[in-house]
């Protein structure tokens, strides 16, 4: 069996009296592409941001292993093993690929504080931040554009370089808010090959709008509209269900 890995129940976040995610349950397990879809508003983008700890939910739970993560902060979630990208790319446009990958692999170090042998220290001579660098770049199959400035990659490199920053963490779980938005075909296709070498080893979750893309990729499918779940189930169990044919393909029986 997979390893269950993160675990969300009853999962609600409100502004005022909109309920953006209503009561949502999501189970992410290693090994296994857990997908999101809906129409735009439905709570896919509100969900994912729960799970990170970029918005605090109302009321539900989130277990990330053994620990409850609800309402904890995005740093402090990250240092527990959960990854995440975003709908428009975050990277730093004037450094280079290697140094994007070097301030993620950064941000989940330990040191005391105070510790002048720390804070006086050069990053870049730091072989354990180093080797997580060379092994996120090789798995997002950056290694030979590492020196690159981020602002001259294309697209489609830019959004493997988030990834690559991603997995400088060295998350267990992997949240992925529309990753082949704006691309290619070519590049598309490229990143499809990425998650699918990266599911392995990590628990997924993908928001994605590109249906061929996450029928290809996904071992399970959660369904969401106005911030509910209407259908959960394998790939061929949500094609074939009534209520997601009527509210998200657009088909009646």
């Amino acid at each position: 069996m997979s390893e269950l890995l993160l675990s969300a129940s009853q999962l609600t976040k409100r502004f005022g009296g909109l309920a953006a995610v209503n009561e949502v349950s999501v189970d992410l397990f290693r090994d296994r592409i857990h997908a999101v879809i809906g129409p735009n508003g439905a709570g896919k983008s509100t969900l994912t941001n729960l799970l990170s700890g970029d918005l605090p939910p109302t009321s539900g739970q989130i277990r990330l292993g053994q620990t409850d993560i609800a309402g904890k902060s995005p740093e402090r979630i990250s240092r527990l093993g959960l990854g995440r990208s975003y709908q428009k790319t975050n990277i730093f446009l004037p450094f280079t690929v290697w140094d994007n990958v070097r301030l993620a692999a950064q941000s989940v170090e330990r040191h005391a504080p105070w510790n002048p042998a720390h804070w006086l220290s050069k990053a870049r001579k730091n072989p354990a931040i180093n080797q997580r660098c060379e092994r996120a770049l090789e798995l997002a199959g950056l290694t030979l554009r590492a020196h690159t400035v981020a602002g001259n990659a294309s697209h489609g490199e830019q959004r493997q370089l988030e990834i690559a920053m991603t997995l400088a963490t060295e998350p267990s779980v992997l949240l992925l808010d529309e990753p082949l938005a704006g691309m290619g075909q070519a590049e598309a296709e490229s990143m499809i090959e990425l998650l699918q070498k990266l599911k392995k080893d990590h628990a997924m979750m993908l928001v994605e709008h590109d249906m061929d893309a996450v029928f290809a990729l996904a071992d399970q499918l959660t369904v969401m509209v106005n911030g509910q779940v209407i259908a959960t189930g394998t790939p061929a169990e949500v094609r074939a269900d009534a209520n997601v044919q009527a509210a998200y393909l657009g088909e009646e029986n």
